[in-house]
């Protein structure tokens, strides 16, 4: 399976902007740029879209691990919180934390942590980045 992404950029660093396109047409032309990066200005940067892809990589993982336990998720709620830091060669992306709450019924705290651990670790997504990956996953009652 292969999948694709485009972009397209236009002017300087900082004044400059670009838009970001899915092969599926999810996202068309959405505009992204150095305020919406840097400064909180409108549009989207690549941290925050690499977010969501963990995020919903992370959940299907999540949901896959539960099946095969013999339970299923009524929901899975995942954020990812991706962290891009300034070094000596540049940025890089150093940290993602991932805040799950899960409701599943008849699973236990241990089976939930277990199965979120492994998916934490088996995501594609995860094991793509070259970042620390941490979480914190609460199941809901």
């Amino acid at each position: 399976m292969q999948k694709s992404g485009s972009a397209q950029w236009q002017g300087a660093i900082k004044d400059g902007i670009g838009s970001i396109s899915t092969q599926s047409g999810v996202l068309k032309d959405a505009p992204y740029g150095f305020k919406a990066r840097f400064e909180g200005g409108p549009g989207t940067n690549p941290e925050e879209l690499i977010g969501a892809a963990h995020a919903g990589c992370f959940s299907m993982a999540l949901s896959l691990q539960l099946t095969e336990a013999g339970t299923i998720a009524e929901r899975i709620n995942t954020k990812a919180t991706v962290t891009l830091e300034k070094d000596d060669s540049g940025f890089t992306i150093t940290a993602v934390h991932l805040d799950v709450v899960a409701r599943i019924p008849g699973a236990t705290q241990e089976s939930f942590a277990k199965a979120a651990n492994a998916a934490k670790d088996g995501c594609p997504v995860s094991k793509l980045l070259n970042a620390n990956i941490t979480m914190d996953a609460r199941l809901e009652s």
